[in-house]
C-alpha cells in the first residue's frame, strides 16, 4: 500500500515540495480573488512566487497554464459582460502575436522591455483618454499580437492588457470580462507554443489542477467582493494598482542598469 509520502511524491514534481506545494495553492487562491476583484495584479504576484519556487525553465509554462485556466474560469462567470468586438479583435492579433513568437529566436534585453513596458502602462492609465468609437480594429489587433509576443518572454503581460481594456469602457463587470477572455486566449496560445517547443506538462498536470480549483475558490469570492464595489471606486482603485506596477517595472529596470 503506497503511504501518504509515497502518494504526494507521486503526484508532485521531483524539483518541489510539499511544503512549496502548499504555498502555490495558496497564492492562486489569493491572486484568483486580486485578479476578480481588482482587475489585475494576481498574474503578476502569482508569478513571482512561481519565479521563487520552481526551476527557470518551468515558470513561464507552468504560470501560462494556471493562468489560462483562472482567466477562463474567470471569463465564463462574467459572459455576460464580455465586449465581443473588443474580444474578436484581440483574438486576431493574439494569432498572429503566437506565429511570431513560435519562430522568433531574438529576446529583447530584459530592461528594455521592463522600460517600454512601464511607460505604455502609464502613458494608458494616465494619458488622454482615448475615444471607444475612435478604437479601430487594427490598433486592437496590433496591441493584441504585441502584447501575446511580449507574454512568451516575460510571462505576466496581463498589466499591458489591463491598461488597455481601460480604455475601452467605465463599466468594471466588462473590464473584468473583457480582459480575462482575452488573457485565457493568450495564455492558451502560449501553451500551444510551449508544448510546440517539447515543454513536458504532463508532469506538473496534478499541481496545476490543485492551483486551478483553489483558484475558481478565489474567483468565486473576489466577483461577489466585485459587486460591492462601485464603477467609479474600482477604476481609482485599478489606476493605482496599473500605476504602482509600472513604478516597480521602472525601479527594477532601473536597478538592472546601475549594477
Amino acid at each position: 500500500m503506497d503511504t501518504p509520502d509515497s502518494l504526494i511524491n507521486l503526484l508532485l514534481p521531483s524539483v518541489i515540495d510539499l511544503a512549496d506545494a502548499l504555498l502555490l495553492l495558496a497564492t492562486s487562491f489569493c491572486t484568483a480573488l486580486i485578479t476578480a476583484t481588482l482587475g489585475v495584479g494576481g498574474g503578476v504576484l502569482l508569478l513571482a512566487v512561481i519565479a521563487s519556487v520552481l526551476p527557470p525553465l518551468a515558470i513561464i509554462p507552468v504560470h501560462g497554464l494556471v493562468q489560462a485556466a483562472a482567466n477562463t474560469n474567470r471569463a465564463i462567470f462574467t459572459r455576460r459582460h464580455l465586449n465581443r468586438t473588443v474580444f474578436s479583435q484581440f483574438l486576431l492579433g493574439a494569432l498572429v502575436g503566437a506565429a511570431l513568437a513560435s519562430v522568433l529566436v531574438v529576446q529583447l534585453p530584459t530592461d528594455t522591455i521592463l522600460l517600454c513596458v512601464a511607460g505604455f502602462i502609464l502613458f494608458l492609465t494616465w494619458g488622454p483618454k482615448l475615444q471607444i468609437r475612435a478604437i479601430r480594429p487594427w490598433p486592437l489587433r496590433i496591441a493584441s499580437a504585441l502584447t501575446t509576443l511580449l507574454s512568451m518572454f516575460v510571462g505576466a503581460s496581463g498589466p499591458l492588457v489591463a491598461a488597455f481594456v481601460h480604455q475601452l469602457s467605465e463599466e468594471r463587470f466588462e473590464r473584468v470580462a473583457t480582459f480575462s477572455a482575452c488573457m485565457s486566449v493568450q495564455h492558451g496560445l502560449k501553451l500551444l507554443v510551449f508544448g510546440g517547443l517539447g515543454f513536458a506538462f504532463s508532469e506538473w498536470l496534478a499541481l496545476v489542477a490543485g492551483m486551478v480549483l483553489t483558484g475558481v475558490a478565489g474567483t468565486w469570492v473576489g466577483l461577489n467582493l466585485l459587486q460591492k464595489i462601485s464603477n467609479q471606486r474600482f477604476s481609482q482603485v485599478f489606476r493605482i494598482i496599473l500605476t504602482l506596477m509600472a513604478l516597480k517595472l521602472l525601479f527594477d529596470a532601473g536597478s538592472n542598469l546601475l549594477q
